[in-house]
């Protein structure tokens, strides 16, 4: 009778290891707030980032000669500080940019025959704090919505920002508002 229940004993310890193990190969460690983020992770492994996504409407631009272009910017506002292999390494309280060409109601189809290289400029303004700055991106015609230029990044600092999206040629600027954490 003593064999039997020190058989059951040892059985019961030796599944509770194996299910301790498994547990612990199974459930993902959790990042830490001094972890860098990346952004669209979750939060095991590299921690989520506080982020705001911003739009801007589309900034129609004439190029040189008969070239047209529309420009079509998207970015994500955050805190950081991103991960190794993000836009800008290090980088806190900021906003990183996606910025392409196209025709909006055409999506990723529209035509590029017509389109203009161009200089996209973004100023922002930092309406907290007061500083201000600008970013300037060579846009090539061909980078459509399929294949944005995306490693614009304006260090704004936290606050509320004000961008104003523009070209170097003859343009409509489009501005918007997004809250840097």
């Amino acid at each position: 009778m003593r064999n039997v229940t020190f058989a059951k004993s040892f059985a019961s310890a030796a599944a509770t290891v194996l299910a301790g193990t498994a547990l612990c190969l199974a459930a993902p460690g959790t990042a830490q707030a001094a972890d860098p983020c990346q952004l669209g992770w979750s939060n095991v492994g590299p921690r989520s980032c506080v982020m705001n996504e911003l739009r801007t409407a589309p900034v129609a631009t004439l190029g040189n000669g008969v070239c047209i272009g529309i420009l079509n910017v998207a970015g994500t506002a955050f805190d950081g500080p991103l991960a190794e292999y993000t836009p800008a390494p290090g980088a806190e309280h900021a906003i990183s940019l996606r910025i392409s060409q196209g025709f909006s109601p055409l999506g990723n189809w529209a035509p590029t025959v017509l389109a203009c290289d161009v200089t996209a400029v973004i100023d922002w303004r930092n309406l907290d704090s007061g500083a201000t700055g600008s970013v300037t991106r060579f846009i090539p015609a061909g980078k459509t919505s399929t294949y944005p230029v995306q490693d614009v990044v304006a260090y704004t600092g936290p606050g509320r920002v004000q961008l104003t999206v523009r070209t170097d040629k003859p343009n409509i600027a489009q501005s918007t508002e997004v809250f840097v954490p």
